[in-house]
């Protein structure tokens, strides 16, 4: 069996399914702001800049809450900066492992900082950054990753994302303002500390040169077990060490726990003495709507599940024999028309939809767990898929 992502199975126990259209997201706005009520204290305790990686999640609805509290965005490319300097403000940051010309002009009128993944990027564009006044970054590769999945893993010998960080010798820093790494992927506190022991060697020699360190996302921060006091004095060492702004560029950690995939069951196939699975086929499909399940790959939890029960295989309705959300335990035969909720669905899920086989994305819903409130943001039609391209 898959690994299970385990989460907080308090939150969603009060919200009404009979009010939710299947299939839906459901984003409890409440825990968003719980989330950022950490975020505020981290930035009033340690004068850290704190970032929304858009990759992870960039409901523009919620973009304003989020920007209340946090700094800015870190964007990948051009849509994002201007998605983010739209709906959010603040500081655009953004970084590609290659720029294109046809795109740099309008990148740079959106952002302030833009991180380069090569010299040869830095030195095509270097000009154009320093006229208009952008801080220029460049992504580091530290050599070294606690990343279990190795296609998550961006910081290993043969990664194409940053120089690595024993040619730094080799740089010429007097236009480089900040230093930007990410190699962490839902961690602890001491898979950062870890990292920056193993690259403070190769900075110290140059950290006087710059005015910002850029430590990446992947900093589980908002998890209940996260060693936040740690982090807090980690930040405060780091910044009078070094005497630059160090910023965070967190996406899951802003909206974890805050979603869910509510689904229900199509169909339900009666399987035959453990020779055969018992199937339930849901209007969910995992390679449209929760990538990350095929990706990774992981099992989501799936809300109320017993500890056993009768095993049942969830699937989606697509063509794809793979379109498997994972093997689950009921305490009776679920029957056609039963909801499934599976948690933690906001974070690179929204972001990553798509129509294949024509199958329509969940309806997205925001919903107040403190007053019941309910609004729906989006619905997908025939439409939507007709002018996809």
């Amino acid at each position: 069996m898959l690994k299970t992502v385990k989460v907080n199975k308090k939150y969603f126990k009060n919200l009404d399914l009979s009010k939710i259209s299947s299939p839906s997201y459901v984003i409890d706005t409440k825990v968003i702001n719980d989330n950022l009520k950490i975020f505020h204290k981290l930035k009033t305790d340690t004068n850290v800049k704190i970032l929304l990686a858009l990759k992870a999640f960039s409901l523009k609805s919620l973009l304003p809450i989020i920007s209340n509290v946090l700094d800015g965005v870190c964007a990948s490319g051009l849509n994002e900066a201007k998605l983010g300097k739209k709906y959010f403000g603040g500081l655009i940051s953004t970084y590609s492992p290659a720029f294109r010309d046809s795109e740099f002009d309008d990148i740079i009128k959106c952002s302030q900082h833009v991180t380069f993944n090569s010299i040869s990027q830095i030195n095509k564009y270097k000009k154009l950054c320093v006229n208009k006044n952008i801080d220029i970054g460049i992504r580091i590769n530290p050599l070294y990753s606690e990343v279990e999945v190795s296609k998550y893993n961006s910081s290993n010998l043969n990664s194409r994302l940053g120089i690595h960080i024993n040619q730094l010798d080799k740089i010429d820093f007097s236009d480089i303002k900040g230093i930007h790494f990410h190699s962490l992927c839902e961690h602890n506190f001491d898979a950062l500390e870890n990292t920056w022991n193993k690259i403070w060697p190769y900075l110290k020699n140059v950290v006087k040169n710059l005015e910002w360190i850029n430590l990446g996302g992947g900093h589980h921060i908002t998890r209940s077990d996260y060693k936040l006091n740690k982090l807090t004095n980690f930040l405060l060492e780091l910044k009078a060490k070094t005497n630059c702004q160090i910023i965070l560029e967190p996406g899951e950690a802003v909206v974890f726990e805050s979603g869910i995939l509510v689904g229900e069951i199509l169909d339900y196939i009666q399987g035959d003495n453990n020779k055969i699975p018992n199937i339930g086929i849901t209007d969910i499909s995992p390679v449209c709507h929760m990538p990350d399940v095929i990706e990774a790959p992981y099992r989501p939890m799936l809300m109320n599940e017993p500890v056993k029960g009768k095993k049942v295989v969830l699937g989606g309705p697509s063509c794809l024999a793979g379109d498997i959300i994972g093997e689950y335990y009921f305490l009776k035969n679920p029957k056609i028309g039963d909801k499934v909720v599976f948690l933690d669905q906001a974070h690179y899920t929204l972001v990553k939809t798509n129509f294949f086989n024509g199958i329509n994305h969940p309806e997205i819903v925001l919903w107040n767990s403190d007053n019941n409130d309910f609004k729906i943001i989006k619905s997908f039609d025939f439409k939507d898929f007709e002018t996809r391209n």
